[in-house]
């Protein structure tokens, strides 16, 4: 007994110094990181921007700012903008706006890099930066500003949002934006998202002798606007021989209400061209159409083409009724049906009915292990650390435990994210160890679990 006890105590001290090591390694990569940040090469802020994507990681988001906004550097610019655009973090934009006044001092990529960044974070107060960018009318900006613009001006009042609009209108009309712009100057006016552009949109999408890219945009911004008055245009488009324009028009359903737009849906997925097929699937998952389930049953079993499969399964989680949910169960228990159909029903029942099919899940997880089906035992294992569980988590605590103490790297990871999304601080103790884990991502996730979960770690 002394002995185990001596045995215990040692093991004990070699966690905490296994543990108290990776801390000071970790505050040591990000002293390292900061340093890139401050005196690096353009080059290795490169690296270490690609690094923070990787890992999802803001903490150096303040540090970023700081040297975007004292850099002309074009290719620091360009990652750092490109970065806090994908993530749509605003902190940037006196930065991106001084960019496009000062263009003269800048490469075109960094002023079009600003731009771009404008519109993803929806910044209402570059608008007028943006319109006097068109204005000069230089090609090498109106593709990317044109973008801009529409998503910019959509978060702002109506006033701006209808400014923007006649802005983009009169482009279209009265000024030359070419050929390859036209279709973006469509797309813009939708993204404002005001009425005012339905009337050109429509005469757009109606026009027989337009070309199809064209009449397939207006579409789309029909849709995007979401407006009553532009719901005759698209139900005419429905029935046109052009299959591109049948299929955007099913698609521009969506946001539309009552008897005529739910029968179309219907009817769309009667259609030979197989993207109508597709579009009345993402119709259906839009509006939670219910008349929709049988049909969505037969092109999820039957379809020829595996979007349109995969997009039903979709559909049929989104619209998560009783009938719908019971079709997804029968997909997924079904082993012959193919593996990435399982594993997308398995995710839209794990978001419908969590607590009711969980234990299911594990059953076809350890399946999957045992017959070597390694593409599904991933995707499921994916589901599986992606759950939430509302009601008794004793199955979800279980499963987790058996990832921290026994899985390898990627499922101890999923361990302990399913350990912070669910709550189980009860695991304190399969979780500390991993804080001091010699792979540094894994013990890196451990720290924000213990985090996020209140579980002190030794010092």
């Amino acid at each position: 007994m002394k002995g185990l006890c001596f045995k215990n105590k040692n093991m004990c001290c070699f966690l905490l110094f296994l543990l108290s090591f990776s801390l000071y390694a970790q505050q040591d990569v990000e002293a390292s990181r900061r340093d890139t940040i401050l005196y690096g090469t353009e080059t290795e802020i490169a690296s270490l921007i690609q690094s923070l994507r990787t890992e999802n990681a803001d903490y150096l988001d303040d540090e970023l700012i700081a040297l975007v906004n004292d850099t002309r550097n074009q290719r620091i610019l360009n990652g750092v903008f490109g970065f806090f655009g994908e993530r749509e973090k605003s902190g940037l934009e006196e930065r991106a706006i001084r960019a496009i006044i000062e263009r003269e001092d800048e490469a075109n990529e960094t002023v079009l890099s600003a731009v771009d960044y404008l519109g993803r974070v929806k910044s209402s107060q570059a608008v007028p930066e943006i319109m006097e960018l068109l204005d000069t009318e230089e090609r090498r900006f109106l593709n990317t500003a044109f973008r801009a613009l529409g998503r910019a001006s959509s978060a702002g009042d109506s006033d701006l949002t209808d400014t923007a609009a006649d802005f983009l209108i009169d482009f279209y009309e009265n000024r030359n934006p070419g050929d390859d712009n036209r279709r973006e100057v469509i797309t813009a006016i939708g993204a404002t998202g005001s009425k005012k552009g339905l009337p050109l949109l429509t005469e757009i999408a109606a026009n027989a002798d337009e070309r199809v890219p064209l009449r397939v945009a207006a579409l789309g911004a029909i849709s995007m606007i979401g407006d009553e008055s532009g719901l005759e245009a698209v139900l005419g488009c429905i029935t046109t021989n052009d299959p591109n324009v049948r299929s955007a028009a099913v698609a521009a359903l969506g946001p539309f209400s009552g008897e005529a737009v739910d029968k179309a849906i219907l009817e769309a997925f009667r259609d030979s061209y197989y993207r109508t097929r597709f579009a009345a699937a993402q119709a259906s998952r839009e509006r939670k159409l219910a008349s929709a389930v049988p049909f969505l049953k037969f092109r999820a079993e039957r379809d020829e083409v595996p979007n349109v499969r995969d997009e039903a399964v979709r559909a049929l989680g989104a619209i998560a009724n009783d009938e719908s949910n019971a079709v997804l169960e029968g997909l997924f228990t079904e082993r012959k049906t193919s593996d990435r159909i399982r594993i997308i029903a398995a995710e839209m029942l794990m978001k419908n009915e969590s607590g009711k099919n969980f234990s299911k899940l594990i059953i076809e997880l350890d399946d999957a292990k045992t017959r070597n089906q390694t593409v599904l035992y991933n995707g499921l294992l994916k589901v599986i650390g992606e759950t939430v569980i509302a009601g008794d988590k004793t199955d979800m605590e279980n499963i987790t435990r058996r990832f921290l103490l026994s899985g390898g790297i990627v499922e101890k990871l999923y361990g302990l994210d399913m350990a912070a999304n669910n709550g189980l601080a009860m695991l304190s103790k399969e979780i500390t160890p991993l804080a001091g884990d010699r792979n540094e991502s894994l013990a890196r996730r451990a720290r924000r679990t213990a985090q996020t979960l209140g579980i002190d770690l030794p010092q």
